[in-house]
């Protein structure tokens, strides 16, 4: 079900909680609205429809792709970047990785461990954070 986006930073600065198999309805939820906005958005957060849950979804190629509890475990080759957010106005100033290795749950709850690279490590710091209750 496509769900309306949350616009408040209240709301979205709060961290959010492990997810668990009761919460693979917000997963299907949350990638059903990520499509419906795929030609201004990257990737998603559960926060960002309204649910303070683990879980993201972005695209990577035509694909979209969720991850449930994801965390960065490694990162390297900071850089300065601008993004921008569907859930706040404008663009913001912010420092990213290169490399990242993230471990994350995937919706059969089987654990992974990944390496990302370039503009599908950006998307997934970004989701990241707001998971983590961080806005650019």
């Amino acid at each position: 079900m496509i769900r309306p986006l949350m616009k408040d930073p209240l709301f979205l600065c709060q961290k959010s909680e492990e997810a668990t198999l009761a919460d693979l309805p917000v997963l299907t939820d949350l990638l059903d609205t990520l499509r419906a906005h795929q030609e201004g958005c990257a990737g998603m957060a559960a926060n960002m429809i309204g649910v303070r849950k683990r879980i993201i979804a972005f695209f990577m190629g035509p694909m979209a792709i969720g991850m449930i509890n994801p965390v960065i475990v490694r990162k390297s080759g900071p850089y300065q970047t601008e993004e921008g957010c569907l859930s706040l106005n404008g663009v913001r100033s912010t420092t990213r990785y290169q490399t990242i290795e993230v471990a994350y749950q995937d919706a059969a709850f089987q654990k992974h461990q990944m390496t990302y690279t370039g503009w599908i490590a950006q998307v997934i710091q970004h989701e990241i954070d707001h998971c983590n209750g961080i806005l650019i």
